[in-house]
């Protein structure tokens, strides 16, 4: 199969722009609770009708300050509640919101901020707000000044406030809703038509300079309200989530409307490492997550039966939770009795204690940013947890395409999704065209290459199956061709090597070479339990420079794992030769959606790389 697509499941025609979700959702259920919102050492509950209220404030505080109607507001906070205030406020007023990851360097805002012509910008820390200001007065830009997040927009002496100093704070801009009547803010909110702005995204990107996505109205209403329609078994009035993922993503915060227009109930969290400890308490019923947590979670356990001496009987209870996925998604789903016996037992022992750990109330995981193991997707839907795993980037408004409740297929990202069409090109690329598809960069210099046929390039590598999910096998730009002219999609020798939790990411090299290596990324948390329980001492890279890691134990356990992905590849494609490295895995050389960037590997990593080949 070259192409499939798949119908829209309705349309966005009624709707004037992204604001009416949130005024449709509050006129037919304001009480019902829209927000966990931290209080105290607590959480206090924000109904649909009390958002909106904010909203409009901050809205007429937005306009009252002078913003006028496509003009750009800038937003650098961690994931949080005034996140999401900012961003509808936005909206309401007019403004095109450009999303800046608060873990951005200066020379990158600054670059954003003036692309983008941003006049005004919310920080959500002192340091936040100083950069935006820095780059503001680099820049020339931002005559609307810096405003800084508060912990309550209706308290104008928070604590939040006085540190600011004198950094006006959200609450001041509320302050100033009383300047702008009802019928003037309406006239702002209706405005925007769906294919005007909505917001512009600068893709971070693995290669190459950053680029602003411009995405419509239009493209996040056609998203919100057929993926809405796709999963109502999974986001729904009666659920709720944590968003522990960057609002700055498109992920996040295409999720964040599905739930607001859907009726599900949102908590923010912007330190992931609480997002465990918070689980017990808000008890989700529906959670986002890169595929390293799901990882995390079974490597955890693993760790724990070994540490009771039972690292025979979690095997097996692996070995059960994956064949038990692997009949459940077969048409008739039958399970023979001795399986149903086995699972009752390890359910018993392992698999309630780690649903419990998840809160107890998950019906399903979306897992994104990252390849699944389909192994891995097997084991948590064996446990009770399917996992629903999906593929999308910033131009597509998030997913393009999505593995549906009843419909799971572990090893693919699913077919398209209502109003998305998928084409595989003759080189094997992804193309995409739809309802999520964006129409352009800001800069029309990068839409030359772009484009093809009215399809969006993805730069990604895959296939259809029969069925028309898609399979993703690699970035056409991780290409290697070697030095005897054999070309190499390294993604799925990398994407087994992964699958050790000693190892972060693992870079192939050999482009040009006569045969291939590769640089193994050590998981810094992962090595250094292993550390301690082995006995070792190991020295570990300082700053962004990558150190090459040289243990014999260390090594031993990852060579099985090195010889398990040559195994899964032809003879030509396999890597003779590789070297374990240590770095700290920050921005410089993560993506804020974790990617490697491999350009910025090989280049620290020059070293290391010319002693593969002496």
């Amino acid at each position: 199969m070259r192409e499939h697509s798949t119908p829209l499941s309705t349309t966005v025609d009624d709707h004037r722009n992204i604001t009416d979700l949130l005024t449709r959702r509050a006129a037919a259920a304001p009480e019902h609770g829209a927000f966990d919102v931290p209080s105290g050492q607590g959480w206090r509950v924000v109904t649909t009708a009390q958002f909106l209220t904010e909203v409009q404030r901050l809205a007429k505080g937005l306009i009252a300050t002078g913003i006028r109607p496509g003009e750009r507001l800038a937003i650098m906070a961690p994931t949080r509640y005034e996140w999401a205030l900012v961003d509808l406020a936005a909206w309401f007023a007019g403004a095109v919101v450009v999303p800046v990851y608060d873990t951005s360097s200066p020379a990158q805002v600054a670059a954003i901020v003036a692309d983008a012509d941003v006049r005004l910008a919310v920080g959500g820390t002192p340091e936040q707000t100083r950069v935006l200001t820095d780059a503001f007065a680099a820049t020339g830009t931002g005559s609307l000044g810096v405003w800084r997040m508060s912990g309550d927009v209706d308290d104008s002496t928070t604590a939040d406030a006085v540190t600011a100093g004198a950094t006006p704070t959200l609450a001041d801009l509320a302050a100033r809703a009383d300047e702008i009547d009802d019928a003037q803010l309406e006239a702002r909110r209706t405005t925007a038509g769906l294919d005007s702005p909505a917001t512009i995204v600068y893709t971070s990107g693995t290669t190459g300079e950053p680029k602003g996505a411009v995405l419509t109205h239009r493209n996040f209403l056609g998203q919100v309200l057929n993926i809405a329609a796709a999963y109502g078994e999974v986001v729904h009035p009666r659920g709720n989530t944590i968003i522990f993922l960057p609002l700055a993503h498109v992920l996040a915060r295409g999720l964040q409307l599905i739930c607001l227009a859907s009726g599900m109930r949102i908590a923010h969290l912007s330190d992931p490492t609480a997002v465990v400890g918070s689980l017990g308490v808000l008890r989700p019923t529906f959670l986002v997550v890169v595929p390293r947590v799901l990882q995390k979670i079974q490597a955890a356990a693993g760790q724990k039966a070994a540490a009771a001496r039972l690292s025979r009987v979690w095997d097996a209870a692996v070995r059960t939770a994956e064949e038990w996925g692997r009949r459940a998604e077969q048409p008739t789903g039958a399970m023979p009795t001795a399986l149903r016996l086995r699972h009752a037992l390890f359910d018993r022992l392992f698999y309630r204690r780690l649903r419990a750990i998840m809160g107890g109330r998950v019906d399903y995981v979306l897992s994104g940013g990252a390849r699944l193991d389909p192994e891995l997707s097997l084991f948590f839907r064996g446990i009770g947890v399917p996992v629903i795993e999906g593929y999308g980037l910033t131009e597509t408004t998030a997913p393009l395409t999505g593995n549906l409740p009843g419909r799971i297929r572990s090893g693919t990202v699913g077919p398209p999704l209502p109003g998305s069409t998928v084409r595989i090109s003759d080189d094997g690329e992804v193309l995409a065209r739809g309802i999520g598809v964006f129409g352009g960069y800001r800069d029309p210099q990068h839409d030359a290459d772009a484009f093809v046929d009215g399809f969006f390039r993805t730069g990604d590598l895959g296939r259809l199956d029969d069925e028309g999910n898609l399979i993703i096998e690699g970035r056409l730009k991780d290409v290697i061709v070697t030095s005897n002219g054999k070309t190499v999609v390294p993604a799925t020798w990398e994407f087994a090597v992964e699958e050790n939790p000693l190892i972060a990411h693992a870079v192939m090299v050999g482009e040009g070479r006569s045969y291939l290596s590769a640089l193994l990324l050590l998981d810094p948390d992962a090595v250094t339990e292993w550390a301690l329980a082995e006995g070792v001492t190991l020295s570990h890279a300082a700053g962004t420079e990558l150190a090459e890691v040289v243990d014999e134990r260390l090594r031993a356990r990852i060579q099985a794992s090195v010889d398990a992905a040559n195994a899964l590849v032809a003879r030509s494609e396999r890597v003779r030769r590789f070297t374990l490295v240590s770095a700290d895995l920050d921005t410089t050389l993560l993506t804020p959606t974790l990617k490697i960037k491999r350009r910025v590997v090989l280049e620290r990593g020059s070293a290391a790389v010319e002693n593969l080949y002496r």
